[in-house]
């Protein structure tokens, strides 16, 4: 049998426990809630779930929202909130999919995404669309309704 190092070992259970510190946090960000939102704008009505992270909760407290939705760039769709969310626990994520529901902290703004997008600083994810981005695809600026799902 062979003999490891004290050192290696330490080395080992130092650089494990950094990994599983870390695992938490990026689980967390991504951990799908029973929390649903309702969303409605022109003749659509669709819901989301909401991640389990600060910001999805401050932002869920604010609900609900009487906002207006409109185009931007190719790729989405942006509602401007009245206030700032927090930024606590937010960073890098990656797996950017259509229906992913984000919050962009420079602007203050919502970012509902229909098409392919990559991760840019102050981007949050705060949840995905349940079902398709369909509605999404409705071009033009409207009053938004957002409100908690009962």
């Amino acid at each position: 049998m062979t003999q490891r190092s004290p050192v290696f070992t330490r080395r080992a259970l130092v650089g494990a426990a950094v990994t599983l510190a870390g695992m938490p946090r990026l689980a967390w960000a991504q951990k799908d809630t029973k929390m649903k939102i309702r969303i409605a704008f022109a003749t659509h009505d669709f819901t989301a779930t909401l991640y389990d992270n600060p910001s999805a909760r401050d932002f869920a407290s604010m609900l609900p929202l009487d906002l207006t939705i409109d185009d931007y760039a190719n790729n989405e769709k942006i509602a401007y909130l009245p206030r700032k969310l927090t930024e606590e626990g937010s960073g890098p994520f990656s797996n950017e999919a259509p229906g992913d529901l984000c919050y962009y902290s420079p602007w203050g703004n919502l970012a509902f995404f229909y098409a392919g997008y990559r991760y840019s600083s102050g981007l949050i994810r705060l949840g995905r669309l349940d079902g398709g981005v369909e509605p999404l695809l409705t071009r033009g600026k409207f009053p938004l309704l957002i409100e908690h799902l009962t």
